[in-house]
């Protein structure tokens, strides 16, 4: 599929990457109340669904990033903004998200597919929509653009996905995020990982995991190899990287489904931005911003118009079943 030329355009301010990344997060003070449904996992744990809808037949399932939950800013931003215009959600917190430990010594991981099928199937026998889309930021976009990469056959209800700030190579995105300039952010990332992780191993003490290896992790390799690879049966990080990467699943996707990858996004490499394989699936659609920063895509300081990603998602939904 052609490339799309991006229709954002940033004010000064946010042509700076990391204003960009951090200002919903600390400046979008909106909330949602959400209806929370738990559902129970194949393997015995639960899975904490919040629910935001105004009876429309199409609805939206988000997924969030890495530490992320149905709080993320983001999340309640793009909740919020669906509702207005009448589509309804579902935000789905993963393992050990929703301000609850789960069940299992496991929890979730960058292509732990299994739980958004868990999703998926839960919806479709319970409700009934005509249209379902997946929208996925970072960690959740990489499960999505995975999981649409493992499942050629889907329901008929799934009629797109748009995914947003994908570290498409999860390897070259960990070297980036270990870059200086990302050093506030894989130590807030880290603080969070370590203590649940800490807590995991006091829970289920003759468990694989090493306490000590934990709390000495300084960045991804050093956590997915003490963490990440011995509770999911990976070798080591590099293993977990290559296996769970979404870029080599992009070529079967066979649904319309949106990349948007800001090209100043600090969080990702190179090899994050799928050009080759956009061009050679004509159900691909890929849009690289110049600016936007990882999960920002904010136009005005003081203003409501905070929305350039939330109204992308709308159009490319409309854009598909109209």
């Amino acid at each position: 599929m052609p490339l799309i030329q991006s229709t954002y355009k940033p004010t000064l301010l946010f042509k700076s990457a990391h204003i960009n990344t951090v200002y919903k997060t600390l400046f979008y003070n909106n909330t949602n109340q959400y209806k929370r449904t738990r559902i129970t996992t194949p393997d015995n744990d639960f899975l904490d669904l919040d629910f935001s809808t105004i009876a429309s037949k199409s609805l939206v399932i988000a997924l969030h990033g890495l530490e992320g939950s149905s709080k993320s800013k983001y999340i309640i931003s793009l909740v919020n903004f669906l509702n207005s215009k009448n589509v309804d959600s579902v935000a789905v917190n993963f393992r050990g998200c929703s301000e609850e430990d789960n069940k299992q010594i496991y929890s979730y991981n960058s292509g732990k597919t299994d739980d958004l099928n868990t999703v998926i199937n839960y919806i479709l026998e319970n409700y009934n929509y005509k249209n379902i889309f997946v929208v996925g930021y970072s960690m959740g976009g990489n499960i999505t653009l995975k999981y649409l990469g493992e499942n050629t056959k889907l329901p008929s209800e799934i009629k797109g996905a748009i995914t947003i700030s994908v570290p498409t190579d999860l390897e070259g995105s960990s070297n980036a995020l270990s870059h200086w300039e990302n050093k506030v952010y894989i130590k807030r990332f880290l603080i969070s990982l370590i203590k649940k992780s800490v807590a995991k191993h006091q829970k289920f003490p003759n468990s694989a995991l090493n306490p000590t290896a934990i709390k000495n992790a300084k960045n991804f390799i050093d956590f997915d190899n003490a963490v990440t690879a011995p509770l999911f049966g990976f070798k080591n990080a590099q293993d977990y990287w290559t296996k769970c990467s979404s870029k080599q699943f992009l070529k079967n996707i066979n649904i319309p489904t949106l990349l948007i990858n800001a090209l100043d996004d600090t969080f990702l490499s190179e090899s994050c931005y799928p050009f080759k394989e956009a061009l050679e699936n004509k159900k691909l659609y890929f849009e690289t911003p110049k600016y936007g920063g990882h999960v920002g895509f904010n136009t005005y300081i003081g203003k409501r118009d905070l929305l350039w990603s939330e109204n992308r998602v709308l159009e490319f939904m409309n854009h598909i079943i109209s």
